[in-house]
């Protein structure tokens, strides 16, 4: 399917395409959720690979639907597997965060990822950035300064795994972007899910603990929370384009904090809230800057 343009969308494309979008942040909120949960009673190897059960089962799902279009095959399968190790890396030492940082902390230093994005994308995709933007990032980052505070004593150690899940996330989006000439989002959902079940897999008959109660259901439908939220985040961008649904990923900001005091008790302290919103404030005014400088650039020949 073409990439879809702001110029000749329908209006219901762009409302199903947020909807979707909304849709899929709200999922993966509800995946950290889980997983603090679990990960506070469970071998974080089992969370993870529970988590990569249903990611992968719904992508071999997809992929038996889409038969016909052999997803499996991939045009760079090194860059694939690079991509999926980068998910894993990210995934495992996000949900090692989650095990003493509460959703609000994680979710806020997380949201410097698109940061991370415009700045490596200089280098690695060969795209160049304004002035403009290059604030925004510095701006963007001692956001994230003021929630972790380093040197004050004031947060867990553990958030710098968070900093290194938002390095991981973002060379996991450059490759992404790489990849979308030559591979579908099918193949993309396929490469990740059975490289995250294939690392995991070895270490459960050592690591598994039976789940007792309610992290019998959680244990069941972690993996699908995830690969739903995935697959609704692949089809948001089917029905409308990512500069109008990018913004739409900071909705997450509302939910973590919401479930993080719904579920744990946890209530974010000021400097969260405070870095947090110079983070998304930064985060949303690069997507502006990018639109605007799109905007202005003649169309390719």
């Amino acid at each position: 399917m073409t990439p879809p343009s702001a110029a000749n969308l329908p209006v219901q494309d762009t409302i199903r395409g947020i909807l979707l979008m909304c849709g899929a942040f709200i999922a993966f909120s509800l995946l950290d959720t889980a997983a603090k949960y679990l990960g506070q009673i469970y071998p974080m190897v089992q969370v993870v690979w529970a988590r990569y059960v249903g990611h992968a089962g719904l992508a071999l799902l997809l992929v038996w639907m889409h038969r016909r279009q052999r997803p499996w095959r991939s045009a760079r399968p090194g860059l694939q597997l690079i991509r999926g190790c980068l998910l894993l890396f990210g995934t495992s030492l996000n949900f090692l965060a989650l095990r003493y940082l509460q959703l609000a902390e994680t979710a806020s230093i997380y949201f410097s990822t698109p940061l991370l994005v415009a700045a490596l994308a200089v280098p690695l995709l060969g795209e160049r950035i304004g002035p403009r933007r290059l604030i925004a990032i510095v701006v963007g980052f001692i956001g994230v300064i003021i929630v972790i505070r380093p040197g004050l004593g004031m947060i867990h150690w553990a958030a710098i795994f968070s900093c290194l899940v938002a390095i991981s996330g973002a060379f996991y989006q450059i490759l992404t972007r790489m990849l979308a000439g030559s591979d579908s989002p099918h193949t993309a959902q396929l490469y990740a899910g059975v490289i995250g079940l294939s690392a995991t897999t070895p270490f459960m008959p050592f690591e598994w603990v039976p789940p007792e109660g309610v992290a019998i259901p959680l244990m069941l439908v972690i993996g699908l929370i995830g690969g739903v939220g995935h697959w609704m985040l692949t089809v948001a961008h089917a029905y409308a384009p990512a500069p109008i649904l990018a913004p739409f990923t900071y909705t997450q900001i509302v939910w973590m904090p919401v479930l993080g005091y719904v579920v744990f008790g946890n209530i974010p302290s000021p400097y969260v809230l405070l870095g947090g919103a110079i983070v998304v404030a930064s985060g949303l005014y690069l997507l502006h800057r990018e639109r605007a400088v799109k905007a202005k650039a003649p169309p390719p020949v």
